[in-house]
């Protein structure tokens, strides 16, 4: 019997990225603490390789491997470059943070490269086993990096809640998944998608299986009424951590959707539509009304990461190129404004002050005017207040809503908006009309000070020039569906 070698160039940056987290966990050995520095280095390397084999074997047609069960398109492309962005700015921020609380360890750095293969993997996913592969690979990594810090009760409460929930939600995925297998007998997404054109396959057992599909993701993203972990999570895990858990994971949880609902269940629109209605709406109500309540900076974040979700979600709700391109671009816009927000706290944080009270930020404007400065841009692109980026993002997924003749939804989230602009804008309050609490000096390193600079200025840049990120949005949506 002989065995047909795959072809290996789709999975190309995979490849790579798997033997050099093997190489880096290897190397990590010989490394003294010390030293350490080398693997933070050489984890930055692997990142930068994978993003120039990504440019490198980039193309606008669709590629097929591994028995048609993993995908390499250009939403593939897109979608990895963002998540390799979004880690590589982790590694900038959190370093002092990491060196402070004695986790400036290779555990926490290639548990970070495997987290990045596995939303990858989720990302190229053409199969139901490839997609669930990917996302045990990164939930495995991300629970052990949560539980980290061994000696810290809140971290490993946080840790265990995350995994147990995590474990309830993988096995609703997986019993949705094994009902759509039973009802079309395959479990590839084009064949899904197929035979659900053709109409064949019990359209009962579709539904059922639908439906706990829909639950599954729902937790994955953090919306209602699947969004019990996400404030404990937010706020137990180390800031580093939580930055990680809040930015890239959302892109491969964008690309979980389409992949699932966007191409494999695609003829089950108005089946899955009405769901996610339901969670759009509880995710905006709860999580911006809760946010209100908080006083501390990470769980405040933690429901305002409901609310944004929830406004991922009317993207969904269209079913069509614009609404996917729509909800693309918040989902990018997201991760910036997230990755800026963990970034100021892990900058002014220090050893022995985690800088997440709302109280900290009490007279930043006065101690360091700059960071105050790109915290405000920040908190009104949060805010979804012009001409930041996150005006423009709000905008988009609401037109993609009005277009399918949703207006009183699109009306519902512009009020719960509104809502949410009041836990920004305290936040503001405090740094600009409230006396000093701290009067440390803030003293981060020159590289982070830049990225962060850049990171709030980009939010500001892409809110004046939207278009491009928009028009890429689109263009790699179009040519992958």
């Amino acid at each position: 019997m002989i065995i047909p070698i795959p072809d290996l160039a789709p999975a190309a940056t995979e490849l790579f990225l798997l033997t050099a987290a093997c190489a880096v966990l290897l190397i990590d050995l010989f490394i003294s603490d010390g030293r350490r520095w080398i693997t933070q280095m050489l984890a930055q390397l692997v990142l930068v390789g994978c993003a120039a084999i990504l440019i490198a074997t980039a193309s606008s047609g669709t590629a097929f491997t591994f028995s048609v069960m993993f995908i390499d398109d250009p939403l593939a492309d897109a979608l990895k470059l963002m998540i390799i962005v979004a880690v590589s700015m982790l590694l900038v921020y959190s370093r002092r943070y990491l060196a402070d609380r004695g986790m400036y360890r290779g555990e926490f750095f290639t548990l970070t490269l495997f987290s990045v293969l596995g939303m990858m993997v989720m990302v190229s996913a053409n199969h139901f086993i490839t997609l669930y592969l990917g996302l045990e690979l990164l939930s495995l990594s991300l629970y052990a990096m949560i539980a980290l810090q061994r000696d810290s009760a809140v971290a490993t409460e946080a840790a265990m809640k995350y995994f147990i929930l995590g474990a309830l939600a993988s096995g609703m995925l997986l019993y949705g998944m094994s009902m759509v297998y039973g009802a079309t007998g395959t479990l590839q997404l084009g064949d899904i998608a197929a035979m659900i054109a053709r109409g064949e396959g019990s359209r009962t057992v579709l539904v059922f299986g639908l439906v706990f599909i829909v639950a599954g993701l729902g937790f994955k993203l953090g919306v209602v009424p699947f969004h019990m972990w996400v404030p404990d999570v937010y706020h137990g895990a180390p800031t580093a951590v939580t930055l990680l858990i809040s930015s890239a994971p959302k892109v491969a949880a964008f690309a979980f959707f389409m992949r699932i609902l966007g191409e494999a269940l695609g003829g089950l629109t108005a089946d899955w539509r009405s769901m996610l209605v339901v969670m759009a709406v509880l995710s905006l109500a709860l999580g911006n009304i809760a946010a209100i309540a908080q006083t501390n900076l990470k769980r405040m974040l933690a429901y305002s990461s409901i609310s944004h979700m929830g406004f991922l979600l009317l993207g969904f709700l269209a079913g069509n190129a614009f609404g996917f391109a729509a909800a693309m671009f918040y989902v990018a816009v997201y991760v910036l404004m997230n990755l800026g927000t963990f970034g100021m706290i892990l900058l002014l944080a220090r050893s022995g002050f985690e800088a997440d009270q709302l109280d900290d930020y009490r007279g930043l404007a006065r101690r360091a005017p700059w960071q105050a400065f790109l915290m405000l841009l920040l908190m009104f692109s949060m805010a979804g207040l012009p001409p930041m980026v996150g005006f423009y993002a709000k905008l988009t997924v609401l037109s993609a809503v009005v277009d399918i003749g949703m207006v009183w939804l699109a009306v519902f989230a512009v009020m719960m908006s509104l809502v949410g602009a009041f836990y920004y804008l305290r936040i503001v309050k405090l740094m600009y009309f409230d006396e000093p609490a701290d009067t440390v000096p803030f003293t981060a390193a020159a590289d982070a000070r830049l990225l962060m600079t850049m990171n709030g200025l980009a939010v500001l840049a892409l809110g004046l020039l939207p278009q491009p990120l928009m028009a890429w949005c689109l263009f790699v949506i179009e040519r992958s569906m």
